[in-house]
């Protein structure tokens, strides 16, 4: 699955392959406890998470490993050092095996993105 249709999480999750579920929901539930103020909708076909009407976080199973995208520059360049060993593109954590995904780490991110509201790039 790259791009969903579904109309919403659950619909997301429901879909996903069942080896991803329970890191995806993981993931989702991590989203749901630290990003305080955000609204969880549906984007680009994928559970995104916005703060006044921007979008600042998102995550997604893609064909070859599971997506973590963390729209804020000033978030990930104040955690560079931890990000440098990591699969990374211009925004988006890459994690080829569900086992791999860094719960510790994604939750870190997601503290320090709710902690102070910036500008999405």
């Amino acid at each position: 699955m790259v791009r969903s249709e579904a109309g919403d999480v659950d619909g997301y999750l429901a879909e996903v392959a069942e080896e991803r579920r329970s890191v995806l929901t993981r993931m989702r539930n991590l989203c749901r406890e630290e990003l305080t103020g955000f609204e969880e909708r549906m984007a680009y076909g994928m559970p995104a998470y916005e703060r006044d009407g921007a979008c600042e976080i998102a995550f997604a199973s893609q064909k070859q490993y599971i997506s973590f995208y963390l729209m804020r520059a000033d978030v990930r360049e104040a955690f560079e050092e931890r990000l440098a060993g990591q699969d990374m593109g211009k925004g988006c954590l890459r994690f080829r095996k569900p086992e791999s995904v860094d719960l510790e780490l994604v939750r870190d991110l997601l503290r320090a993105t709710a902690a102070l509201p910036g500008t999405p790039c």
